[in-house]
C-alpha cells in the first residue's frame, strides 16, 4: 500500500514506524510542516499502560523514550500557605521536542520518507494513495475539508491557559494555587527533563481580562505569572518556545470529538487520528496516550485483518469501534478534571480547608478512588481519614485506623443518621390502597437491619389522585398511617436507621400500569384525572392532564401539608418533597413541561412559585427538629430544558426557604431525553450544588460501592449517598461493603453475628487464595 501521514506528530510517526517495521514493502511518507527535527512544546506524560504496548511493538523506540523520561511519584499542592505532598502516583514525562526527535530518527531507519517544511491543504494532493492518515491536529484541514462526514462536534472551554517552561527543576508534580485581586490562578508543574520543567497557568476568563492579560504581549505575560507564583519559582525565569503564535498566547482549550473517523474521499481511504480525531484536556495529561493508542489500534487492525487495499474499510471499521469507546472513557475522565480547574475558585478554593481540597483535587477524574488512595499512599489517606473523622466529632487517636468516611455519623437539626448511606426510594408497587403490607415491613426493615443509615420508602402519594400507578403507597388517610407506624417501631426498635418519607405527586405521570406490566403505560381501565402544570400529556398516546387552576394548588397544597402531618404523627426521623423526574412539582420546574402565561410560568421564580408554596406550607406542618430534603431533577437531558445552571438557581431558592439538603436527581422529565450515563454520571449536579450553593447534598446515580462512597464523601462532593439497585440485589449491601474494606468494626444485628464472623472469614480466605 501507498500510505501518507499528514502532519508529523506522535500518532503520524508513530503509526508510519509501526508499519513500515512490520510491512517494509508499504511506501509511507510522513509530510510534515515544520522544519526537520523541530518541534513547539515543553514536556508531555505517559502513562504505564502506553508504554507497556509501546515496549511490546517497537521495544527499540520505546528503550530510548524510557532512557530519555523522567520518573516521579509524588505529588505536591502549594495551597493557602499550606504545602501538601503524597506519593505512589507514578508519572513519567518528556520533552515533546525529544519524543518527536526519537520517533523520526526511528522512521527514518526503517525507511519512512519524512518531507518536512510541506504545508499539505488536501488529501487530493495524493492521488496515488491508498490511505492518508490526517494527523494534522486539532485544526486539521483535512477533517474540515470533509466537515460534514467526518462531523466534527467541537467546544471552546472557558479558562484560559499559557504553556511556559522553566530552568528550576521539580521533584514532584506540583499545583500551585494563587489568589489575586481579581481571582484564582493555578499552575501545573512537572518536570520533562535534567534541565527543564513544564510550567502552564491557567485561569478564568474573568481573571484574564480582569488583569489585563488580553492586551499583553507574551513577554508580558511571562511578567506577570513571574509575579504571580514567584514564591514557587524562588528566583527563576519563565520562558516560551510559542514564538508562532501572535498576542499574548493564552489560549482557551478545545474538546473535540468527531461522529466519524474515517471517509472515502473517491480515490483514497482518509482516516483521523489523534488531535485530528478527539482531544483530551492537559489536566490528566492524556493527549499523547490517546494518539500513540491511536497509531497503535489501527496498526493492530492492519495486522488482524490484512495489509492489501482491499481491508481498508473493514480495518477502519474495526479501528474507530475500538478506540471510540477507550477515547471516549479518557475524554469522561478528562472532561471532570478539566472541569475541575475551570470551577476550582468558586467552588473549591474559596471555601474547602487544604486537607479536603487536596482530596479533591487528587479525585478530580473520578478515576482515582479512595482505595485506589490506599494503595498509593496509605499513610496519607489514613492521616486524612483521621482529619476528616474528627471533623465529625469523633475522637480518634494518632496512628489508629478510623472510620472511613461512609461510616461517619451526619447530624441534621435534631437528627443524627449514623452513617451516610441512604436506601434510595425506590417504587415496589406492592401497596393496596396505599396501605403498607407486610412486604413493605420486611423489605424496609431488612435494610434497615442491613446497615443503611436512612430508610426511605418509594415516593409515598398525598392523594390517591396523586399516584403514578394502583400499587403506589400513601398517606392520605388514618389507616394508612398506622401502617407507616409499625414500620417505623419495627426499625427504630430493631437497628440505629432513621426512617424518611419521601411525599409527591405523579402529576402528568399518574394513572399507569404497574412497571412490570407496561412502565409509563396508561391503566386500560381504572384511571383518573391527571393534574399537571399545563395540558401537556407525557407519552403522545397518553392522557391529556388538566393545567392546574388555583383551586387545584390549594386542594393538593393541603394534601402535602396532611400527609406531613401524619409523616409526622407516625414517627417518621425525614420528610423529602419530590420536586423531580416530571411528576407534578417537577412540571411546574422545568420549561419543557411549564408552558404557563400567568404568575406560575416564564421565569425561575414564576416556575418556582408553586413548589416553595407546598414547600412552606409543609415546613411550618412538620416539626421543627427534624429536617425536609428537596429531589431536584438537575438536568433534563434535553435541548431547551433545565440544565445544572437552572438547578442551583432553584436550590438556593429551597434553601432561602429552609430546605436542609438537596437530593440531586436529574432527567426523567421528557420522555425523548438524551441521558449521559456512566459511573457516578449524576454526582457532578451534587458537587455543583453543595459547593456553589453551600448546602449540604445527597448523590445519587450508579453509586454501587463503598469506594464510590468513600471518594464522594471524603471529597466533599455530597454529605449523603443514596443507593438504589445494589440495596435490591442485597439487603445487606452496607454491612458487606464494609467487609469488604476490611472494616470489622462496623456492628451487626446481634441476631446476625455469627454471620458476620464466617463473612468475614470467607473473605480472608478468598483474598489469600488470589494472592
Amino acid at each position: 500500500m501507498r500510505i501518507v501521514c499528514i502532519g508529523g506528530g506522535p500518532a503520524g510517526l508513530y503509526f508510519s514506524l509501526l508499519m513500515k517495521k512490520l510491512h517494509p514493502e508499504h511506501h509511507i511518507a510522513v509530510v510534515e510542516r515544520n522544519r526537520p527535527y523541530d518541534t513547539f512544546g515543553w514536556g508531555v506524560v505517559f502513562s504505564d499502560a502506553t508504554m507497556q504496548s509501546m515496549r511490546a511493538w517497537d521495544p527499540q523506540s520505546a528503550a530510548e523514550i524510557e532512557d530519555a523520561f523522567n520518573h516521579w511519584d509524588d505529588i505536591e499542592i502549594l495551597f493557602k500557605g499550606t504545602r501538601q505532598r503524597t506519593t505512589g502516583h507514578g508519572f513519567v514525562g518528556i520533552g515533546r521536542k525529544k519524543l518527536l526527535n526519537i520517533l523520526q530518527a526511528r522512521c527514518e531507519a526503517l525507511g519512512v520518507e519524512l518531507v518536512f517544511e510541506t504545508d499539505v491543504d488536501s488529501d487530493l494532493d495524493f492521488p496515488d494513495a491508498d490511505l492518508v492518515i490526517a494527523s494534522d491536529g486539532l485544526n486539521s484541514k483535512i477533517r474540515n475539508r470533509y466537515a460534514e462526514a467526518f462531523a466534527p462536534d467541537l467546544v471552546v472551554r472557558p479558562n484560559r491557559y499559557i504553556w511556559l517552561g522553566t530552568n528550576k527543576l521539580f521533584d514532584a508534580f506540583t499545583f500551585d494555587f494563587r489568589k489575586t485581586e481579581h481571582g484564582w490562578f493555578q499552575a501545573h508543574i512537572y518536570k520533562f527533563d535534567d534541565k527543564t520543567s513544564t510550567f502552564i497557568v491557567e485561569t478564568t476568563e474573568e481573571a484574564y481580562l480582569a488583569h489585563g492579560l488580553d492586551r499583553m504581549d507574551q513577554q508580558g505575560s511571562i511578567d506577570f505569572c513571574e509575579t504571580v507564583f514567584a514564591d514557587v519559582l524562588e528566583g527563576a525565569s519563565l520562558m516560551t518556545n510559542a514564538g508562532h503564535l501572535r498576542g499574548s498566547a493564552w489560549l482557551n482549550f478545545n474538546r473535540l470529538i468527531c461522529g466519524h473517523w474515517s471517509h472515502f474521499n473517491g480515490k483514497s481511504h482518509v482516516v483521523l487520528m489523534g488531535d485530528a480525531a478527539h482531544t483530551a484536556h492537559f489536566a490528566i495529561g492524556s493527549g499523547t496516550k490517546l494518539a500513540i493508542d491511536d497509531a497503535i489500534e489501527l496498526t493492530n487492525q492492519f495486522e488482524r485483518l490484512g495489509h492489501g487495499g482491499e481491508a481498508i474499510p473493514a480495518v477502519l471499521s474495526a479501528y474507530e469501534e475500538i478506540r471510540r469507546v477507550d477515547v471516549a472513557r479518557i475524554q469522561n475522565a478528562a472532561r471532570n478534571a478539566m472541569e475541575w480547574f475551570e470551577v476550582v475558585g468558586r467552588r473549591y478554593a474559596d471555601t474547602m480547608e487544604p486537607e479536603q481540597f487536596m482530596y479533591s483535587m487528587l479525585t478530580r477524574s473520578q478515576r482515582i478512588s479512595h482505595e485506589n488512595l490506599r494503595l498509593r499512599d496509605k499513610a496519607w489517606l489514613e492521616g486524612y481519614e483521621r482529619w476528616f473523622a474528627r471533623r465529625q466529632g469523633l475522637d480518634v487517636a494518632d496512628g489508629e485506623r478510623c472510620m472511613p468516611p461512609m461510616f461517619t455519623p451526619y447530624t441534621v437539626r435534631g437528627v443524627t443518621l449514623p452513617n451516610r448511606i441512604v436506601v434510595s426510594p425506590m417504587a415496589m408497587y406492592s401497596a393496596i390502597d396505599g396501605h403498607i403490607s407486610d412486604f413493605h415491613v420486611v423489605h424496609l426493615g431488612s435494610r434497615a437491619l442491613g446497615g443503611a443509615g436512612l430508610v426511605f420508602a418509594e415516593m409515598t402519594c398525598v392523594s390517591p389522585d396523586a399516584r403514578i400507578t394502583p400499587g403506589c403507597l400513601g398517606l392520605w388517610n388514618d389507616e394508612q398511617t398506622e401502617g407507616w407506624r409499625r414500620l417505623v417501631q419495627f426499625i427504630h426498635g430493631e437497628t440505629g436507621a432513621k426512617v424518611g418519607v419521601q411525599l409527591g405527586h405523579a402529576g402528568r405521570k399518574g394513572a399507569t400500569k404497574r412497571a412490570w406490566d407496561g412502565i409509563d403505560q396508561p391503566l386500560e381501565n381504572g384511571n383518573w384525572p391527571l393534574l399537571s402544570a399545563s395540558a401537556l400529556p407525557y407519552l403522545g398516546h397518553g392522557p391529556v392532564p388538566k393545567a392546574m387552576d388555583r383551586a387545584d394548588m390549594d386542594r393538593v397544597t393541603a394534601d402535602f401539608v396532611a400527609a406531613a402531618q401524619r409523616a409526622a404523627d407516625a414517627g417518621a426521623d425525614w420528610l423529602e418533597l419530590h420536586c423531580a423526574h416530571g411528576y407534578l412539582l417537577s412540571s411546574f420546574l422545568s420549561p419543557l413541561t411549564n408552558r404557563r402565561e400567568d404568575a406560575y410560568g416564564g421565569s425561575h421564580e414564576n416556575r418556582m412559585r408553586y413548589p416553595l408554596e407546598v414547600f412552606h406550607a409543609i415546613r411550618a406542618a412538620w416539626p421543627d427538629d427534624r429536617p425536609i430534603s428537596v429531589r431536584l431533577s438537575c438536568h433534563d437531558w434535553m435541548e431547551g430544558g433545565n440544565t445544572p445552571e437552572d438547578a442551583a438557581i432553584f436550590a438556593e431558592m429551597f434553601k432561602a426557604a429552609g430546605a436542609d439538603l438537596i437530593d440531586c436527581s436529574s432527567g426523567q422529565v421528557w420522555k425523548e431525553e438524551k441521558p449521559v450515563y456512566g459511573r457516578l454520571f449524576q454526582v457532578p449536579f451534587s458537587d455543583k450544588i453543595r459547593n456553589e450553593i453551600l448546602i449540604p447534598t445527597i448523590a445519587v446515580g450508579a453509586i454501587s460501592e463503598a469506594d464510590h462512597v468513600n471518594s464522594i464523601i471524603a471529597a466533599g462532593r455530597a454529605d449523603l449517598c443514596a443507593v438504589a439497585r445494589p440495596h435490591l440485589a442485597d439487603p445487606a449491601w452496607v454491612l458487606h461493603e464494609a467487609a469488604g474494606i476490611g472494616l470489622k468494626s462496623v456492628p451487626w444485628p446481634k441476631q446476625y453475628m455469627s454471620g458476620k464472623y464466617q463473612y468475614e472469614a470467607n473473605l480472608a480466605r478468598a483474598a489469600a487464595a488470589a494472592k
